[in-house]
């Protein structure tokens, strides 16, 4: 995982649920008491964010030791303990949020995706994600994709040229708006066109897209689309994935299928942390 700027987002996330205190535990809770926790599932599980949950604790209190007893992307059945924590009780009691709020959305976000690399399992098609993920958080939604088996899409504007609809519209078509792509931006980056018809498929290949993303198209029009390909470009499935019968999806012959659902709409995995 790219750590890159993780430590201000876990100081930030800490800054917003902790305010000026905890008024609960440090009302109740001696400052000499240690406690010892254990992470358990409470559902079955594709686990993601171990070192994320350990580097909140140690911005917290790097007195406190956090040991993980599985790994990042595997299987953990409901009732199973996959990780411990230990010292200052006050300290625990408030990381503990923070932790929980970032493996239960990493973790729900890795077992969603493994349900849908499992449900083209045996095609050629890859499962990738979207940039529709929770703002500021990006890095982590991604890295639990990877996590679940998936393919990350562009991480940024800056990763690689996608001409939507609306660049088509404003640059006056999708002809010149590749022509456009060609003259001014980096010769080392891929292009990818939207295209909602069959026309506008045959549209953006004779331009010379590498990439050619179906959009909301029903399976037999994209089962024609990838025909008249032919391999000459790329071709990704997208829009309203989330809610499609994945695998017939993948048989048309597509070589991606993006779901914008694995991060903006995915339901956080039942993680708890409990006190021995």
């Amino acid at each position: 995982m790219n750590t890159l700027g993780l430590d201000a987002l876990l100081a930030a996330a800490l800054q917003e649920d902790v305010g000026t205190g905890d008024i609960t535990t440090e009302s109740c809770i001696p400052p000499e008491a240690v406690s010892h926790g254990r992470f358990l599932a409470k559902e079955d599980l594709v686990l993601c964010g171990l070192d994320v949950a350990k580097r909140v604790f140690e911005l917290t209190d790097p007195t406190l030791s956090f040991t993980a007893l599985r790994r990042d992307g595997e299987l953990v059945k409901k009732g199973e303990c996959f990780a411990e924590v230990s010292g200052c009780s006050r300290s625990i009691l408030t990381g503990e949020r923070v932790a929980l709020n970032l493996m239960q959305r990493m973790s729900g976000i890795a077992t969603r995706t493994a349900q849908a690399v499992s449900a083209v399992s045996g095609t050629k098609t890859r499962i990738v994600d979207t940039r529709k993920s929770t703002p500021g958080l990006r890095v982590l939604e991604k890295y639990a994709v990877r996590v679940g088996g998936g393919g990350n899409h562009r991480f940024n504007l800056s990763d690689g040229v996608l001409i939507k609809d609306n660049h088509i519209s404003a640059a006056g078509g999708i002809r010149e708006a590749i022509a456009a792509v060609r003259q001014n931006a980096p010769h080392t980056l891929r292009i990818e066109v939207e295209t909602e018809t069959l026309e506008q498929v045959d549209e953006a290949l004779e331009s010379g897209a590498d990439i050619i993303m179906l959009d909301n198209m029903d399976n037999e029009t994209m089962r024609i689309a990838v025909q008249r390909i032919a391999g000459r470009a790329l071709t990704e499935a997208s829009g309203n994935m989330g809610e499609r019968d994945l695998r017939a999806v993948a048989e048309t012959g597509v070589d991606f299928i993006s779901v914008g659902a694995l991060t903006h709409s995915v339901r956080s995995s039942d993680i708890s942390l409990k006190f021995n």
